[in-house]
């Protein structure tokens, strides 16, 4: 009886908590939407993230609501002595919103803080997907599934600035938050309905399986070399291609991009002349 009680009192505790923190979090959101966005945060946008430009009103408008979510529910933290700034808190924000973009979600439930480096950083051990005895090495970035997100400042940028090269940490990085919102790493996200997770393992692992031959034979691909690592790695990098060469990936892919088009809810080949020229009418030549 007496541990009865004892579990039932904290188990009280422990649903208090829950609604507390859910309460606040409710609060936090409501207040970040009722705020303006604010011009400098545009200018930001307009710098670092090609695709802004391009947008539809409506859809930059969501982006604008997703960016004053993500960043009124997440802590951001400097590491190595990298001062966290206005510029870096939206260009990281803007880039995981746009895997959000039409899509019914929650803005990444499980991410609590976004940890920055300022530049390629070194960490050891197991890692994500590493084993135990996996030595310390550079890394770019890491997501884990107990609640953050590190990135690299100087590759973020990176990815910010050349938005048609197929790589993009912070896309790489948020792509293994949204695989990981069903507890497994395993290329597998949350779908629509148990019908599509059918044709989403057929495309997948096929795709997976070419990747794999390509990079045993150094043939080159359109997706990086470094998806054929496992199953969650593909998704990251197939997920890069898919918002930075989606011509390329649509070509060569076309059941993969259609598989990502109906996941990400956009169609990111009406951005992909973004650093081309342009007519008057603003409208891509």
């Amino acid at each position: 009886m007496k541990y009865l009680f004892l579990f039932v009192v904290l188990g009280g505790f422990w649903l208090g908590y829950l609604l507390v923190s859910a309460a606040r979090r409710l609060a936090r959101r409501r207040l970040a939407l009722r705020r303006p966005f604010p011009d400098e945060w545009r200018a930001i946008l307009q710098k670092t993230l090609p695709p802004y430009a391009n947008l539809a009103p409506e859809m930059r408008e969501e982006l604008h609501q997703d960016i004053q979510l993500f960043l009124g529910d997440k802590a951001f933290e400097g590491c190595g002595g990298l001062e966290i700034t206005d510029e870096i808190r939206v260009t990281i924000a803007a880039q995981a919103c746009m895997l959000l973009l039409n899509r019914q979600d929650t803005c990444y439930p499980k991410l609590r803080t976004v940890l920055v480096y300022p530049t390629t950083y070194f960490a050891g051990g197991n890692g994500l997907f590493g084993g135990k005895n996996a030595n310390r090495s550079a890394r770019l970035g890491e997501s884990w599934g107990t609640g953050a997100v590190v990135l690299s400042w100087n590759n973020v940028k990176r990815g910010a600035y050349n938005f048609s090269d197929g790589h993009n940490v912070t896309m790489h990085e948020f792509a293994h938050q949204l695989d990981q919102e069903d507890g497994a790493a395993d290329g597998a996200p949350i779908l629509e309905g148990r019908s599509a997770y059918s044709t989403w393992a057929r495309v997948f692992s096929r795709e997976f399986e070419r990747l794999q031959a390509k990079a045993r034979k150094r043939r080159r691909s359109v997706l990086d070399a470094y998806g054929a690592t496992n199953a969650a790695e593909f998704f990251a990098v197939a997920t890069e291609c898919f918002f930075e060469k989606p011509r390329q990936l649509q070509r060569k892919h076309p059941e993969l991009y259609e598989e990502l088009r109906d996941y990400y809810k956009v169609h990111p080949v009406e951005w992909a002349t973004l650093n081309g020229p342009k007519n008057t009418s603003g409208a891509i030549q």
